[in-house]
């Protein structure tokens, strides 16, 4: 990872507060990077939106909220939708670097992290979205054996300092709001690590496994 030039990266997630655990202190680590989150869903929500719009600015990031459907029966997204909402809140520029969900998810299960990751494969492969690279989160829970945990030889592993994680720590409990006891604050890793790849057809093959 390049720790001094400056690099315009997007980060594509399902929720508020996804950013922030699984790739937090990478964003915290890279202040000089240009960063853009987009978040797909809770836009309207009252209580979500406003701490995304001050985890944001913790992460001294620029940001968007979607408003897609996550209700708890987690009903399919129709494919066309969702991707139309990745472009419609995704600045058309081209970026050094764009990070986003696993397509297998970073925890048995969630469909909204599996659905955005795929479509952003989908939508990096057929040239609607420009970047060099693409990182998917790598973390994995045993079949919900623990809580998540980063993929030691994923690509990219990386030990947060202890400076870096508790300000990541401090935007899950204080920023959002996560009580020390919740499934979001003791799972907010440690360590960071992601799969990366540097053309599109690598990522499209490595999608079919799902």
């Amino acid at each position: 990872m390049d720790n001094i030039k400056s690099k315009a990266v997007a980060v594509i997630v399902a929720h508020p507060d996804d950013e922030t655990l699984w790739a937090g202190g990478t964003i915290l680590s890279h202040p000089s990077w240009q960063w853009f989150i987009v978040c797909l869903c809770r836009g309207s929500d009252n209580n979500r939106a406003p701490k995304f719009s001050r985890a944001l600015q913790a992460l001294r990031s620029e940001g968007i909220m979607g408003d897609l459907d996550d209700g708890p029966e987690q009903k399919p997204l129709d494919e066309n939708e969702l991707e139309h909402a990745i472009l419609q809140l995704l600045p058309s520029i081209h970026f050094d670097l764009i990070i986003s969900h696993n397509p297998n998810g970073e925890y048995t299960r969630h469909a909204r992290h599996e659905e955005t990751g795929k479509a952003v494969i989908k939508l990096w492969h057929a040239g609607k979205i420009s970047a060099n690279e693409l990182w998917a989160f790598a973390y994995e829970d045993g079949d919900k054996k623990y809580y998540p945990r980063p993929i030691e030889n994923g690509t990219f592993y990386c030990v947060l300092t202890k400076r870096i994680w508790l300000k990541k720590y401090s935007i899950i409990t204080e920023t959002y709001g996560f009580e020390k006891n919740s499934f979001e604050a003791e799972t907010t890793p440690r360590a960071e690590s992601f799969w990366q790849f540097t053309n599109s057809y690598d990522a499209q093959k490595w999608l079919k496994q799902f």
